[in-house]
């Protein structure tokens, strides 16, 4: 029987869906065929089950942060005062055992949920021999041959690993990228981080918790331009309170390293002085190894594969998810992005993603959003309102110690509806969703002016910000008069 050409159904591959990687897009791709009754299967590394992700990436690093904070009392300190510590002296290993149980959890949680589905894992690392034909190595053979395996539909979700400048002489214990954080035998009494993005200011943070004196270098004039001001200058007025130099509109020249440390020198001539060097320079798409031109697709210099609204590549039965299409490189949208490709590749209708989607950012402390900043709504001319909370005004703010935590809405004047809530301060990630869902479904300010919220909570601070943002907009309204 001759074989099914490309993006063919036929029952002479050997199954429906292959999906290469089984981190958060790979896993849910897979399980969605399974729940769709095709036969599928995850091609991945067996330490490397969960991904990048479970392994090295999300997981590790807000394990980490829950850890920071515990031991060293960190949210605890209004209250019982500055010297407050659970553990006067952290280790590595400290911190370590919290991660490698988590890690360790969220593994067995996946090989079961892709057990449970019938989706087949196939171990090693996969490459396109031919446009349906995947071939995996170092996997169940025990010769050590390729098994080859062929698919009607393929799914890349290979995901990202820290981009590396050739400039940088990297040894993976003075001078480390993000991934070296969990492999680090000491916990460094000063520290360089290069780069003010996402990945390097959670750590930043953190390491400044734990009483590293950091020095964050950025060639950029601001840090996470994407996120609202002023939330982010009270994250940077809170960094400095924990030691934290930063070095704006500055670039790298060279990473000089010492018997004992490195010195980053700058362009500008300063030469800064620390045990250890993190490198935070973006992400490359792990595709150098998969074989790409037999299966007619290209990469662009960082490692990205272009897609679609459904996903799907230039070669019609092929789709990528996850980090490896780039923006916004989520763990949470790469969910999606799965889950919506399985259903196309499977040619079952399904809703797309819903546009508003939440960004959280886990320094210590958090940052999360939904919607559009002050300065986009500036920048488009959309007249807007403000309305602000802050936890110190609220009784579990001060149960809990937080004074500095705020929560802001843009509103807009003319039908109320909310622009964009931008949450600072302890459980910002979780307070954001309740913003998400009156934006999702249409809602206005009114529903959280009327609202009954638990007391105390911090989720009273909806119902604070609201009431301020309605106070202004009724103050204008009688000067309008």
């Amino acid at each position: 029987m001759p074989a099914a050409g490309p993006g063919q159904t036929g029952d002479v591959n050997d199954f429906d869906l292959l999906v290469l990687g089984s981190g958060p897009g790979g896993q849910r791709a897979a399980i969605a065929a399974a729940k769709l009754g095709r036969k599928a299967a995850v091609v991945d590394r067996r330490e490397m089950i969960g991904g990048v992700c479970i392994n090295t990436g999300t997981i590790p690093s807000k394990t980490l942060r829950e850890a920071v904070l515990y031991l060293t009392g960190l949210n605890q300190r209004e209250l019982y005062g500055q010297s407050y510590r659970v553990k006067d002296d952290i280790t590595v290993a400290d911190l370590g055992m919290r991660t490698q149980h988590v890690i360790g959890r969220e593994t067995d949680v996946i090989r079961s949920q892709l057990a449970r589905n019938h989706v087949t894992v196939l171990p090693g690392v996969g490459r396109f021999v031919e446009p349906n034909t995947v071939a995996v190595s170092g996997g169940r053979e025990p010769d050590g041959r390729e098994q080859k395996v062929t698919a009607d539909k393929i799914v890349i979700a290979t995901g990202t690993r820290p981009a590396r400048p050739d400039t940088v002489a990297f040894d993976d214990r003075t001078i480390i990228d993000s991934d070296g954080i969990i492999h680090m035998d000491h916990v460094p009494e000063t520290m360089v981080v290069v780069g003010a993005g996402v990945i390097g200011i959670e750590y930043a943070s953190m390491f400044a918790a734990l009483g590293t004196k950091v020095t964050v270098v950025e060639r950029r004039e601001r840090m996470l331009e994407f996120c609202d001001l002023e939330i982010i200058e009270a994250l940077k007025y809170h960094l400095r309170d924990l030691a934290v130099t930063f070095r704006f509109g500055e670039t790298v020249a060279s990473v000089e390293r010492m018997a004992r440390g490195a010195i980053t020198v700058l362009e500008s001539g300063k030469r800064i002085p620390a045990d250890t060097v993190m490198y935070s320079a973006g992400r490359q798409g792990m595709t150098d190894d998969l074989g790409l031109e037999a299966a007619g697709l290209t990469a662009d210099h960082r490692g990205r594969i272009k897609v679609d609204e459904h996903y799907r590549t230039e070669v019609p039965h092929i789709y990528a998810v996850g980090d490896v299409i780039g923006f916004p490189s989520l763990a949470a949208t790469s969910m999606e992005q799965g889950r919506l490709a399985a259903h196309h590749a499977c040619e079952e209708p399904v809703s797309g993603i819903i546009e508003v989607q939440p960004i959280g950012i886990y320094t210590i402390p958090e940052i999360s959003f939904v919607g559009r900043t002050e300065d986009a709504l500036t920048e488009a001319k959309v007249p807007f309102e403000v309305g602000v909370s802050r936890y110190r005004e609220l009784a579990r703010g001060q149960i809990i110690g937080d004074s500095y935590g705020m929560l802001k809405l843009l509103v807009s004047p003319d039908d109320r509806k909310l622009l964009g809530v931008h949450v600072f301060g302890t459980g910002a990630t979780e307070l954001v969703h309740i913003g998400q869902t009156v934006m999702g479904l249409g809602g206005t300010v009114d529903y959280l002016v009327n609202a009954v919220f638990n007391y105390p909570t911090l989720a009273e601070s909806y119902k604070v910000a609201a009431l301020d943002a309605m106070n202004k907009m009724r103050h204008m309204a009688r000067l309008s008069q």
